[in-house]
């Protein structure tokens, strides 16, 4: 039986095992999908060797960008992009690596643009974060990331965001962890009394469903979304990867 899987670490709270267990269940693909919770990105060898059938595995927190280097080859978004989220093992044994996040934020982002939505922030800087802004580049989107610290190509900081900022920046994307099950009271600190109507708020948290980042949005009247279908596209791409030949 053919293997697939999710590397990442602590990954127990994953939707991919369940979301592609479900769904060979459903269609009786001779299929398995399993979790590998790695302490370092240094066990994919022995990970590899140990799991001959593999096929395929997604990529998650903290590995996007660590595994480049591990890689045999890239596929031209995934290079421009900077971050993995899926590897094929090709028919040589050799590695080939994709990013099918875009897509799947692209996608489901579409149909809640309106024509106001010229600008965005996006909270955080980690592998999740580079497919975001390949995606609304691809939009016509302008954006800027915001990160706790000053870093290369990171144009503000938390403590630089103010209401009236928020005026110029009617899309907020949260692509850092905080909200996730269990810390459900924890939220990306900016000045939430700036939102209005006009603003799309968008995290790629789906558990729980409603963050406290998109509760706050609520409040003022913007327009939420969760990640739940991001993921669900992200990985049926990835499933047409793993099955072309």
């Amino acid at each position: 039986m053919h293997k697939l899987g999710l590397l990442g670490r602590n990954i127990s709270y994953s939707f991919s095992k369940g979301y592609f267990t479900k769904k060979f269940e459903s269609e009786g693909l001779p299929f398995v999908y399993e979790n590998f919770d790695l302490e370092n990105i240094s066990e994919l060898k022995t990970t590899l060797a140990n799991n001959p059938n593999l096929i395929g595995f997604n990529v998650t927190i903290p590995y996007k960008e660590q595994i480049m280097p591990l890689l045999d080859s890239l596929d031209d978004t995934a290079q421009e992009i900077g971050a993995v989220n899926t590897v094929k093992l090709q028919k040589d044994g050799s590695l080939k690596g994709y990013n099918t996040d875009y897509y799947g934020f692209q996608t489901s982002l579409e149909s809640y643009l309106k024509a106001h939505h010229k600008s965005a922030l996006i909270l955080g800087t980690g592998g999740a974060s580079k497919a975001v802004a390949y995606a609304l580049k691809n939009l016509g989107i302008a954006f800027d990331f915001v990160s706790r610290t000053p870093k290369a190509n990171v144009k503000y900081t938390y403590a630089d965001i103010t209401e009236e900022l928020l005026k110029h920046y009617t899309v907020i994307v949260n692509c850092t962890p905080l909200g996730t099950h269990p810390n459900v009271n924890q939220c990306p600190d900016i000045p939430y009394d700036g939102l209005t109507p006009e603003h799309l708020l968008y995290d790629l948290i789906y558990n729980p469903e409603h963050t406290k980042f998109l509760t706050c949005g609520d409040i003022k009247g913007a327009t939420t979304v969760n990640g739940s279908k991001m993921l669900e596209l992200q990985a049926e791409k990835a499933w047409e990867i793993w099955n072309k030949l």
